[in-house]
């Protein structure tokens, strides 16, 4: 065997017939040589849009209300599934440089039929449940803004898949310029919030420190209990269609996989990029929390949706002297930021998924209007069904992202053992042992919580 062909077979892989996001596939060009920082720059944008997952309207409601409802307790939480992220996003990013394949290619081409299809479908409804937060979150913002009716501003949001099409032909460069300056608009503006309403520093760190209490089924009446919303959190901050998006995005990077230092060199620096923007997420998540617990602990009832929310800061008698119309229009801002950002890259993994699973034939426009499609109509339909009720809307939004976190496992389980594989990933790239064990870990743990929660769940429907 010559020495190409060795290096093909063990560093990386056969790749897919169809690229994944093959209008953008090795789009971008990187340096083979330079300082640290002018690698770090070409390859920093992929970590942007996956991290606008860990901060997309659905983690609002659970994170804001977390603090409402149990002070800084839940903090721990935030870093937990931070934490967790960081492994995960690593594993999908590295399977999508070395395997040239994303995590729905990968589990296709190595599943049964049938074990496939159950994947898919549960993977779809993941991007429908993702997409519903991020439609009603975008569709209330322009509600709160501009004062228009519910099913206007629902239907509004299905023009941002016109968008995404108009940027995609300006370069992939340029839609991570734009997703990454929203991200600094809404950690900027939350930034402000929190500082203005002065939040306990020590009870604040303390909060970082795990505890029982986050995992408790007991809750006062009337309020959601700990573990529910510990894993509404978990499923606002963990999202499974992130791993399916960077496997993907990763790809976007045009490197050499036949050279073996220059693929570990961009394994390196994919990995650089993820972990600081994904920081960036977590300090944002913080500050919602923060947020919840430092203006609006005791009044948990009175910020349960975005409309609360936007009301109780400009109201005294719930945000005390620091109450403003300025915050409110800051917060709706934000909120309007992070939906935009979200739907872009929503649809870009609904794309990914449909093709990856299902292996379409069909135009990338055509591909993303489905997509679009098979998120806004349940929205569409819940609206008029409730007359645009915000509450219900929120209510469906806090659901999703509990459903995110029972969808978690059936993405986590496949990515980790492809990427502990040694036969799918070749020696220099399987995770290492430990990193292996504690991923497993992980998932036992989470599908452990996933079935109390299903259990305490038919309990109250009983």
């Amino acid at each position: 065997m010559s020495k190409e062909e060795m290096t093909k077979k063990h560093f990386v892989g056969d790749a897919t017939a169809d690229a994944s996001l093959g209008d953008v596939n090795g789009s971008v060009e990187v340096p083979t040589n330079g300082s640290f920082w002018r690698k770090l720059w070409a390859f920093s944008g992929p970590g942007a849009l996956v991290a606008v997952g860990y901060m997309d309207p659905g983690n609002w409601v659970t994170s804001v209300a977390g603090g409402a409802n149990y002070h800084y307790t839940l903090l721990s939480v935030v870093l937990v599934s931070s934490l967790i992220a960081m492994m995960l996003q690593y594993m999908a990013g590295k399977l999508g440089m070395v395997k040239r394949e994303d995590l729905a290619q990968a589990t296709r081409a190595r599943t049964s039929k049938s074990g496939g299809f159950v994947l898919w479908i549960m993977t779809e409804l993941a991007l429908i449940a993702t997409d519903i937060a991020e439609v009603i979150g975008g569709a209330i913002a322009l509600h709160l803004l501009f004062g228009w009716s519910m099913i206007a501003s629902v239907l509004t949001t299905a023009f941002d898949v016109i968008l995404l099409l108009l940027l995609m032909r300006f370069g992939f460069r340029k839609i991570e310029a734009i997703v990454i300056t929203l991200i600094l608009t809404i950690l900027f503006i939350f930034g402000y919030l929190v500082v203005s309403s002065n939040p306990d520093i020590v009870a604040m760190l303390g909060g970082y420190v795990p505890q029982l209490q986050a995992v408790s089924t007991h809750a006062p009446k009337g309020v959601d209990s700990p573990l529910l919303m510990t894993l509404g959190i978990v499923g606002a901050t963990v999202m499974p269609h992130n791993l399916y998006l960077h496997s993907s995005v990763a790809q976007t990077r045009k490197i050499n996989r036949e050279n073996k230092a220059e693929l570990k060199e961009a394994v390196r620096f994919m990995t650089w990029d993820s972990n600081i923007q994904l920081t960036l997420a977590f300090v944002v998540n913080s500050l919602l929390l923060i947020l919840g617990a430092s203006l609006f602990f005791g009044h948990g009832d009175s910020v349960g949706t975005f409309g609360q929310m936007y009301t109780a800061l400009s109201d005294s008698t719930v945000a005390g002297a620091i109450a403003s119309p300025v915050l409110s229009t800051l917060f709706a801002v934000a909120l309007l930021a992070s939906g935009q950002n979200s739907t872009i890259t929503g649809t870009l993994t609904g794309e990914v998924v449909m093709a990856g699973f299902l292996r379409l034939k069909i135009p990338m426009w055509a591909r993303r209007m489905i997509t679009r499609g098979l998120a806004l109509a349940p929205v569409i339909a819940f609206t008029l069904m409730y007359g645009g009720d915000e509450a219900k809307l929120d209510t469906l939004l806090i659901n999703s992202q509990v459903f995110l976190s029972i969808a978690l496992p059936f993405a986590m389980a496949p990515l980790i053992l492809f990427t502990s594989s040694k036969k799918v990933m070749g020696e220099d790239f399987v995770n290492p042992k430990w990193m292996t064990i504690l991923a497993w870990l992980v998932f036992i743990v989470l599908t452990g919580l996933n079935i109390q929660l299903v259990v305490q769940i038919i309990s109250n429907w009983l």
